[in-house]
């Protein structure tokens, strides 16, 4: 690595001495001591003459030519494929929507800041609570700031998630948690998808901040006795924080209906294309109470009316960002969040209405059913939690043969066939997470289960 970076270089020698001497160093190097240095190079990469921009993009154009293309995904885990009406695509390109710009002057943002209040209102409505911000950045976020929120309502530092829940959004949880000194344990479920209520009750203490359940669960499998683990969580003070893939609200009861204090989900789902994986869009709603909305991160647009002729107005309100408060009392440093992915699926949300998420629901459940049923008539499968319901996605092993080798085989007939559960959930041993949605027909479906058979 060079001793002196170009743009310092009408800087003397002296000038760059008293700088290094300021901050206590005594070379540039010094500024990456904590880099191994195994990764530091010890001169700039050979990358070769500059090319012109026709050379760049025909390089380029080579490299994604290496793509697969036209496969058959069956892949979800946190982003799933779903149908995106075009409709919904031509609204966030409008020039209104499609800006970095924060509406903090409410006098010129009034779309802006309607569309991210509609957005509030439907999503509260779907989750059945009373109050949705205008959104996180994904639901593992969202997580995290929901266990945050709760520590600052109730001062406990105790978590207790049941068994089938994300792995990954578990992490990011911990990585927001731990500088609070919050422990997150493990709550045990059964094969029938119930939450383990004696070991919740054993587990559960004064000292216990949250109770959290993914329903469905992250294998797809919905949560028998969730009003229960509900209800046990109340009786010993803390909050019952349930998360919730949205489409599903179509069909099953909304969190906030069964007793959920704080809601967290994904709303990718809403109309957001998968991507390679972003932007998503993080919901975290909650039931009202005026201490509890008050520890919520992030941003909230209210309705409120003009001073000069009483018309109905939107702004935000309760900014309990770093950047609006002073830093110790913020909430979250959330700073640009996920308001164009919000407008998306308030767009996708309205063009449904109550009917067409309705039918979603029904056909995703419909087509998940089907899709285990002729799963479990196929010699050697095995599929966990049969006697749950499921919806979108289910788990499944190849009885004798490696899950990556059966990934493997299907990719070879254009299938993308799912995610490797081994890592996060051993007790399901070489377990694959496959999902199922409405781009999915009945014939995607028989052919999955027929190359299924000749794996070997």
């Amino acid at each position: 690595m060079v001793e002196k970076a170009p743009y310092l270089s009408h800087h003397t020698d002296e000038d760059l001495r008293k700088m290094l001497e300021a901050i206590g160093v005594s070379s540039p190097m010094d500024l990456y001591s904590d880099i191994p240095s195994k990764y530091i190079l010890p001169s700039p990469p050979a990358l070769g003459p500059g090319l012109s921009e026709q050379e760049v993009v025909e390089s380029i154009r080579s490299i994604l030519g290496k793509n697969k293309t036209g496969l058959k995904l069956f892949i979800g885990g946190g982003v799933w494929p779903h149908y995106v009406p075009a409709a919904v695509k031509e609204i966030v390109s409008r020039s209104e929507f499609l800006t970095s710009y924060t509406p903090y002057q409410p006098e010129a943002s009034q779309g802006m800041l309607t569309a991210l209040f509609e957005f509030q209102s439907l999503a509260a409505d779907l989750y059945g609570v009373d109050v949705v911000n205008s959104s996180m950045y994904d639901w593992a976020t969202a997580l995290g700031e929901a266990l945050r929120m709760a520590n600052r309502y109730n001062g406990r530092r105790k978590v207790l998630v049941a068994e089938l829940s994300s792995p990954e959004r578990l992490r990011v949880a911990k990585t927001y948690t731990q500088p609070l000194g919050m422990k997150i344990e493990t709550i045990p479920m059964d094969y029938k998808a119930f939450v383990d209520e004696e070991s919740l009750k054993n587990t559960i203490d004064n000292e216990t901040s949250v109770v959290y359940v993914e329903n469905p669960s992250y294998v797809g499998a919905v949560v028998r006795n969730v009003r229960a683990v509900g209800e046990i969580a109340h009786d010993s003070g803390a909050l019952f924080v349930v998360g919730a893939e949205p489409t599903s609200l179509g069909l099953f009861t909304p969190p906030g209906e069964y007793g959920a204090d704080v809601v967290v989900g994904e709303g990718q789902p809403l109309g957001l294309p998968m991507s390679f994986g972003g932007p998503l869009l993080g919901i975290l709603g909650c039931r009202y109470e005026r201490r509890l909305v008050h520890t919520m991160p992030g941003r909230l647009v209210g309705m409120t009316e003009t001073l000069t002729d009483g018309k109905r107005a939107f702004t935000m309100i309760l900014r309990a960002r770093e950047q609006d408060i002073k830093r110790e009392k913020a909430t979250s440093n959330i700073c640009t969040n996920q308001a164009l992915c919000a407008v998306a699926a308030a767009a996708y949300l309205s063009l449904l209405g109550k009917n067409g998420l309705r039918d979603l629901a029904r056909h995703i459940f419909d087509k998940t059913s089907y899709f285990m049923e002729k799963l479990n008539k196929v010699q050697g499968i095995r599929i966990p939690f049969t006697e749950a319901p499921h919806y979108m996605e289910f788990a499944y092993r190849v009885e004798g043969v490696e899950c990556s080798r059966v990934l493997e085989h299907l990719l070879e007939h254009g299938i993308v066939g799912g995610l490797r559960l081994g890592p996060g959930y051993p007790k399901l041993g070489d377990a694959i997470l496959t999902a199922v949605t409405e781009v999915h027909s009945r014939r995607d479906i028989d052919s999955y289960v027929e190359f299924l058979r000749r794996v070997g």
